[in-house]
């Protein structure tokens, strides 16, 4: 040890002497603690794959599962919401996706009749606490239920994760998909996700991906994302974060031919316990052939 301990006087001798390398030291220690308190940034993705009973022809399931399965694989990202699955489909994906946790039910019955809005996360860093689900209605905590003018069943999907590295930060993800033609409908499921976002933001930071079926001019968007109404703390659009001048070519609705033109539908919200780092449209395909007639969104977020 004494080769040790004269090394380290012979350090504290010459930072005392000279000034300006003292201050070095401090701030070079400072920013490693700093950085070792970071959290890892968070890669997520949200993805309307289409319902894989549609008779799409060219396009349907049979024909570019491989593709919907590669464009996630390319993106690795640490949580994945997804819309308009069913079951076939959220076994497809369960089975070529490893390492990846999932939750989600047929959103007809509550078990596997319908389309899913189902959650994957990459399980080497979040650990499943809690999960569960409720209906875009009147009734929310009953199956199936349909409220206002909306045309089909929706629903919402959650778990509670925790991070698996030291710090252990707990957060809640959520995934939902609005109705595509009740305008009321559109409007009351914003409210009551942001009423419910509300009662557990002061405990868990959130993060909410979801295909609305509108675009941030409409009232569903001011519902989850402004301060006037509901009362209680907006979510924030990550991609508008990154791209703070609304462009005319940010259609996040392929309409299977590369569409461009147009406003995003398709969404991942926020709470303020998370910085936005990237945001971007995934704009995947292969000799023509797109995954789904919605292009992924992706953001990169850290926890504050």
């Amino acid at each position: 040890t004494q080769p040790f301990t004269m090394m380290t006087s012979l350090l504290k001798k010459r930072l005392m002497a000279e000034p300006a390398l003292w201050a070095w030291f401090l701030l070079t220690a400072t920013f490693a603690l700093h950085a070792a308190d970071r959290q890892a940034p968070v890669k997520v993705m949200s993805f309307n794959i289409r319902y894989g009973a549609a008779n799409d022809g060219e396009n349907s399931w049979k024909h570019r599962d491989y593709l919907v399965l590669e464009t996630v694989q390319n993106a690795r990202p640490d949580l994945i919401g997804y819309q308009e699955v069913l079951k076939f489909q959220a076994e497809f994906l369960q089975k070529n996706l490893k390492g990846y946790g999932f939750h989600g039910v047929g959103r007809d019955d509550g078990q596997e009749k319908g389309e899913y809005v189902p959650l994957m996360w990459r399980q080497e860093r979040f650990e499943l606490l809690d999960s569960g689900h409720f209906w875009l209605s009147e009734t929310p905590e009953i199956p199936g239920s349909v409220s206002w003018d909306s045309s089909l069943t929706r629903m919402l999907s959650w778990v509670l994760l925790k991070e698996t590295s030291p710090s252990g930060r707990e957060f809640i993800f959520a995934n939902t998909h609005f109705d595509h033609r009740g305008t009321q409908a559109r409007l009351e499921s914003a409210k009551l996700i942001r009423k419910r976002a509300n009662t557990i933001m002061d405990q868990y930071p959130v993060i909410l991906t979801g295909d609305f079926n509108t675009t941030e001019e409409g009232d569903p968007y001011a519902a989850l994302c402004k301060k006037t109404q509901p009362q209680g703390t907006p979510l924030i659009d990550a991609y508008r974060v990154i791209h703070p001048a609304p462009m005319d070519d940010e259609a996040s609705f392929s309409r299977w031919v590369g569409h461009r033109a147009g406003k995003r539908i398709d969404w991942i919200l926020h709470s303020n316990d998370f910085v936005t780092l990237h945001a971007n449209i995934n704009y995947t395909q292969e000799r023509g052939r797109y995954p789904s007639d919605h292009y992924p969104v992706e953001a990169t977020l850290r926890l504050k």
